[in-house]
């Protein structure tokens, strides 16, 4: 009995350093060279601010001073970036893309009139805006909490391509792609699927972008019917956030070549 009981032991021992040994295999969440992927939703605010001239009437500015236009939608796609484990913490770069498809609609029973001229009359019925794809890039900076979980915290930059429809009646209506962007920060949280694969972790990750003010010069500028000069000069900005989860692998480090 007491050789059977030895034998018993011996081999869970030996399963736990065999176990160990391939564990440490593996690459800590973060580590190294990795690919991932994702799905989540996003949030948006869209400010303006429009500066109206007008010889007969006067100027006037108009200014979203709190909230704005919000759009909302869902977004998918993948992350690539390296990072090193230092002990206890971290430090990488990481880069994501994702398509988008937040979009917000205004619409009007009355037609707005854009600009006058002396054969014409624009006017606007319907105005829609759709992020088509969203990329960014930055540094990662985190902690290990234990082997298997890392928190990190992110800040870089970011860029969009937005659609643009604004339905104008008197003649075809505009559609535009619009790029814009500005500085981005986040917050992940990562953490190893080790009874599937060492390499393998469940990423968390929130981040609040914040676009950089772009003018749009000289909307609407014409003549006002009355022989005196209109226009417009607008500067649009706003913020967004997104939520996301996905899986990331992790498959190669650069100090494995030395």
């Amino acid at each position: 009995m007491k050789k059977i009981k030895l034998v018993i032991v011996a081999a869970a021992l030996m399963g736990m350093v065999s176990s160990s040994a391939a564990y440490a295999d593996g690459y800590a969440p973060g580590e190294g060279l990795y690919l991932g992927a994702f799905a989540g939703t996003s949030t948006g605010i869209v400010q303006a601010k429009v500066a109206n001239y007008d010889a007969i009437k006067g100027d006037g500015t108009f200014d979203t001073k709190n909230g704005g236009l919000a759009m909302f939608g869902v977004q998918g796609g993948g992350w690539l970036g390296y990072g090193y484990k230092m002990g206890d913490f971290y430090l990488g770069w990481d880069m994501d893309f994702a398509g988008s498809g937040e979009k917000f609609e205004l619409t009007s029973g009355t037609g707005v009139e854009l600009a006058t001229s002396d054969d014409a009359t624009t006017h606007i019925t319907k105005i829609t805006a759709e992020r088509n794809w969203r990329g960014a890039g930055g540094a990662r900076v985190g902690y290990y909490v234990n082997a298997d979980t890392l928190l990190t915290f992110k800040g870089g930059v970011h860029a969009s391509e937005f659609s643009i429809d604004d339905s104008r009646t008197s003649r075809q209506s505009i559609k535009s792609d619009l790029y814009a962007g500005g500085w981005q920060v986040g917050l992940g949280l990562e953490s190893r699927v080790a009874a599937i694969d060492p390499n393998l972790s469940v990423r968390l990750e929130a981040s609040y972008d914040g676009y950089l003010t772009a003018p749009v010069s000289g909307l609407g500028s014409g003549t006002d019917g009355h022989g005196g000069n209109t226009g417009h000069d607008s500067e649009v900005t706003g913020n967004g956030t997104n939520a996301r989860i996905g899986l990331q692998y992790s498959f190669f480090d650069v100090n494995s070549l030395f």
